[in-house]
């Protein structure tokens, strides 16, 4: 599956990122704890796909929305934690 297409959507009513497979769904849940800081607690990825890149590719591309909307994180997800520190580049979102 090619992932670089896929976009990631910002679901505010569940208050998760999620990114769309083939007919599921990967997903950051996240809380706003302040005026656009996310905290990031917890990543999911369909068994199925585990092992393919999807989080790492969920994580950057929920990362970038962020930076987008000039936002900060706290991450909390220990996978999130991981990615942070494999790309410390993206440290500059860490409130």
């Amino acid at each position: 599956m090619d992932l670089s297409s896929v976009e990631v959507v910002d679901n505010t009513t569940d208050r998760q990122f999620e990114l769309a497979l083939e007919g599921d769904i990967a997903l950051i849940a996240y809380r706003l704890v302040a005026d656009n800081v996310y905290a990031l607690d917890h990543t999911e990825v369909p068994e199925s796909f585990e092992g393919k890149g999807v989080g790492s590719t969920l994580v950057e591309k929920t990362l970038k929305l962020i930076e987008s909307r000039g936002g900060k994180i706290i991450p909390y997800c220990p996978f999130v934690r991981a990615y942070l520190q494999r790309h410390p580049d993206w440290n500059r979102l860490v409130q």
